[in-house]
């Protein structure tokens, strides 16, 4: 085997390379499986963030005083969040209200806001949001332990809940529609 030249210092010298080599599309698979990688890791932790983000708001409006909540109170609490960008959505209309201004200010957040607000009702009243299991009180009394630390989030157990849940959940209510119902099946007997 030939012994390769030494250049200065005793190193070396280092081969260049042929772009359709077998080595060149090892170092291209190598190279886009750090990629995948990096892009996995980052859009888990935008996902984390946003759900960090979610947690920490219900966290923030809990009432200290429930020892659990109902279906009906945790939907009044959903509508509640949905809700939240209503005062900087007034205050981007107030500022486009002013004459003498061409275009709109703030047009990309506004249409992001709605959008967002657009979403989460569609979820809502469609097959449920997820919120954290407030109506259990063993997970709202870990849920209010919480220190906000994003590597905990899986510990924090979960609910679905929708629009047809929180209404439904009146069990007064319930319960006359059921007598309703029976005195109907009785009268057509």
């Amino acid at each position: 085997m030939p012994k390769l030249q030494k250049t200065q210092g005793g190193k070396q010298e280092k081969k260049v390379i042929h772009p359709y080599s077998r080595k060149a599309a090892q170092l291209a698979r190598e190279a886009h499986k750090q990629e995948k990688k990096e892009k996995l890791k980052t859009d888990r932790a935008l996902r984390l963030s946003i759900i960090g983000e979610k947690l920490q708001w219900f966290q923030s409006h809990l009432d200290p005083t429930k020892i659990e909540y109902t279906k009906k109170e945790a939907g009044e609490l959903i509508e509640n969040y949905m809700c939240r960008f209503n005062a900087e959505l007034e205050q981007i209309e107030l500022q486009n209200s002013i004459k003498g201004r061409q275009g709109r200010q703030h047009g990309s957040r506004e249409t992001v806001i709605k959008q967002t607000i657009e979403r989460e009702r569609q979820l809502y009243e469609g097959y449920g949001m997820e919120i954290p299991d407030i109506m259990n009180r063993k997970h709202l009394k870990f849920f209010r332990e919480w220190d906000g630390d994003l590597r905990k989030l899986p510990n924090i157990k979960m609910k679905r809940l929708s629009a047809r849940d929180a209404a439904c959940s009146n069990p007064e209510v319930a319960d006359v529609e059921a007598k309703e119902e029976l005195n109907k099946t009785e009268e057509v007997a």
